[in-house]
């Protein structure tokens, strides 16, 4: 694990700053104490990221949970009664975990991941649009198209234009060219700069910015628009933050029904996020699902007993750990361990960081995810691959996350019957001799329901007086329900004229009296061809 840490190191730092305002604004958009966030945050990287077989995939509070968590406190009468749907929930996920429900990630086709990852990015530099001027009118966890207090995303950034504060404005600029400028040169020029991460630097000088001019008329940051870390006065009021279950609620049916929720939720977006930053990892390692669904669900467990929002693994976070070189779970631990410590050693100075300065960290991880060269490549790949992909994006920016991902897999159900249509048989006209229509129809290797239609139609528009040379010698499953569609067939064919010859594996039968005896007598799956 300690293998890459001169990557890992530089890595977590910049997880940790693109993490620590996504605790917060979460938690706030949640209706949950702020805290709770980076509680979440925490145990999201020492213990997930220590529990799970994940080398890049960082896990904490997630966005798309943030409307399930604020109905059901209201719901359930109160935070403490939450945290017990949260440990609940995570006890759930390990159950998943243990009856390796991991697979179902596996099922989402290439298409809408890399849909996923591209409306992500989209989402991350359009809800930062407002942050980056200095405009801060709602939590930076509100990931949806409409948000909380009733605007959406492209009103938020045209509410932006009068309401542009200068300083924010012009430390975002600075930090966004420290940005560019270590990417692009000075990383490639000396090795120091690939150790001390631009972001870092970014950070240090936005920092230095707020101090100098806090008091100036114009350049002066107002405090909302820096990052919000509770402050303890000492160590009994830093424990005091911290809340715990009232399994006094656990009798409550409604507990038990957002419990299940936020599993199901829960799951089904780390599934989601694995696959995706395996796909975006450039050492194309292999995530382990179902441990990942194991650590989940412990990290859910201790983060409910303490008062931590419900976790899954984060895009964002992963993405930005992926573009920042780190290599192995020890970018992740660190970063946890960072929130730890900062929120207890130094949070003052951590509520000096302007958060148009995080806001321009989040744009270069927002444009790499969503490069323009991308959509030309998936247009160029055809409409089979690019609907699902642009349905994805689309459902996403307009809609959230999970929604969008649904109509990207809805849309890809549908090419895929669509291909299975097209692709059930294949006829040929071989002549016409000897007063009859020489016809052979070959059937695909896998032939189901789905392709009744076609194969129907094709047989019902053979002409009178046609020779069929039927060839299943490929086919290696055949639905009972096309077996059924020819026996009714050769019924039909006896009174247009039409000779059948089946070809299969097992010989050659000219107009066989029942072709449901035929496949019937195999002796394995009843089935199988083969």
């Amino acid at each position: 694990m300690f293998k890459h840490i001169k990557n890992d190191i530089p890595a977590s730092i910049v997880v940790f700053f693109v993490a620590l305002p996504l605790c917060l604004g979460i938690a706030l958009a949640s209706g949950a104490p702020l805290f709770s966030g980076v509680i979440a945050g925490i145990i999201g990287g020492v213990l997930v990221g220590a529990l799970s077989g994940s080398k890049i995939g960082v896990s904490g509070p997630a966005a798309g949970l943030a409307a399930i968590v604020l109905t059901a406190i209201g719901t359930l009468g109160g935070y403490e009664n939450f945290l017990v749907a949260v440990v609940l929930g995570g006890v759930i996920q390990m159950v998943f975990g243990v009856l390796k429900a991991g697979v179902i990630g596996y099922y989402f086709p290439s298409s809408v991941i890399k849909g996923m990852l591209t409306g992500i990015g989209i989402i991350i530099i359009l809800k930062q649009i407002p942050h980056f001027f200095g405009y801060d009118p709602d939590p930076e966890g509100d990931w949806a198209f409409f948000q909380v207090d009733g605007e959406n995303t492209f009103s938020e950034i045209l509410n932006t234009i009068n309401n542009i504060s200068p300083g924010a404005t012009l430390i975002a600029i600075i930090g966004l060219s420290i940005l560019l400028l270590w990417d692009k040169v000075l990383s490639k020029k000396d090795k120091v700069f690939q150790i001390i991460q631009g972001p870092l630097v970014a950070v240090a000088i936005g920092i230095l910015f707020y101090v100098f001019t806090q008091d100036h008329e114009v350049l002066g940051i107002s405090k909302d628009h820096l990052v919000s870390v509770p402050v303890p006065e000492d160590f009994s009021s830093f424990i005091g933050q911290f809340r715990f279950p009232n399994f006094s609620a656990i009798t409550n049916p409604q507990v038990w029904i957002t419990a299940f929720t936020i599993a199901l939720v829960a799951s089904l977006e780390t599934l989601l996020c694995v696959e995706a930053t395996d796909k975006l990892d450039p050492h194309k390692n292999v995530t382990p699902t179902n441990r990942e669904l194991l650590a989940q669900g412990a990290g859910n467990i201790v983060s409910g007993l303490i008062g931590g929002l419900p976790i899954t693994q984060v895009i964002v976070r992963s993405s930005a750990n992926i573009q920042s070189g780190g290599r192995t779970k020890l970018s992740a631990i660190i970063h946890g361990f960072l929130l730890l410590i900062s929120v207890v050693l130094i949070p003052t100075l951590l509520n000096m960081i302007p958060l148009s300065v995080l806001a321009a960290i989040l744009f270069i991880v927002g444009f790499k995810l969503a490069k323009p060269a991308l959509f030309v490549k998936m247009y160029k790949l055809g409409w089979k691959q690019s609907i699902p992909f642009f349905v994805t994006v689309l459902g996403i920016v307009f809609t959230d996350l999970l929604v969008g991902i649904s109509l990207g897999l809805a849309v890809g159900i549908v090419v895929i019957l669509l291909k299975s249509y097209q692709n059930s048989h294949f006829l040929h006209i071989e002549d016409n001799s000897n007063g009859k229509h020489r016809i052979k129809m070959t059937l695909a290797e896998e032939v189901t329901f789905f392709n009744k239609g076609a194969i129907l139609k094709e047989l019902d528009s053979l002409p009178h007086d046609t020779y069929l040379e039927l060839d299943v010698l490929k086919t290696r499953f055949l639905d009972y329900d096309i077996i059924e569609i020819l026996e009714d067939f050769s019924l039909k064919a006896k009174e247009r004229n039409i000779d059948i010859k089946l070809i299969s594996k097992r010989g050659i039968v000219e107009n066989p009296p029942s072709y449901i005896e035929f496949f019937e007598q195999r002796p394995k799956s009843k089935l199988s061809l083969s």
